[in-house]
This record gives C-alpha cells, sequence and structure tokens, in this order.
C-alpha cells in the first residue's frame, strides 16, 4: 500500500518517531489501526451483548471446532471484529 501525506503529517510521524516506542512509521501506522480496531470493537460490544440477550433462552451446547477461531470466539465474531495481533516488547 502505498499513500501521500502532507508535510505536516509526515513530519508529525517522523517526530513520533524519533521520541521513541516506534521503530519506523509503519510501526507507527499500525499502532494507529491496531488502536482504532480495539475502539470499534469495544464501541460495539454493548450491541453484542444486547444482541444475545434479545435474542431469547440460552441454549449450552458444545461448539464444533470449525465454529471457533481462536481464544474461543465465534467465527462469525472473529470475521465481524478480528483481534489485533500481540503486541510484542511493549
Amino acid at each position: 500500500m502505498s499513500f501521500a501525506l502532507p508535510p505536516s503529517m509526515r513530519s508529525y510521524i517522523d517526530e513520533r518517531v524519533r521520541g521513541g516506542g516506534y521503530g519506523n512509521a509503519s510501526e507507527y501506522l499500525r499502532g494507529l489501526i491496531r488502536r482504532d480496531q480495539q475502539s470499534e470493537a469495544a464501541r460495539c460490544f454493548p450491541m453484542l451483548i444486547a444482541d444475545g440477550l434479545a435474542s431469547g433462552g440460552v441454549v449450552r451446547r458444545r461448539p464444533r471446532s470449525s465454529t471457533i477461531c481462536g481464544r474461543g470466539r465465534s467465527a462469525e465474531l472473529c470475521d465481524r471484529y478480528p483481534a489485533a495481533p500481540a503486541r510484542r516488547g511493549r
């Protein structure tokens, strides 16, 4: 992916990288995207709970292994709200 930024934004990113915590501009942008994904998931969580409560009674069943995509999350939930990769060294 390639895109252009105005000089003021590029300078800001360069300052953030020089300030520490990021190895390069790509790492800084990936961090922003991860935080945005987490924010979106947190925003949607109450709606998911409400949908679950409104769906009716509890039906207990063992999920098939093909419906689980890590950390016990359903495949549909994983598709809608992908988990951010584990952070390294921070």
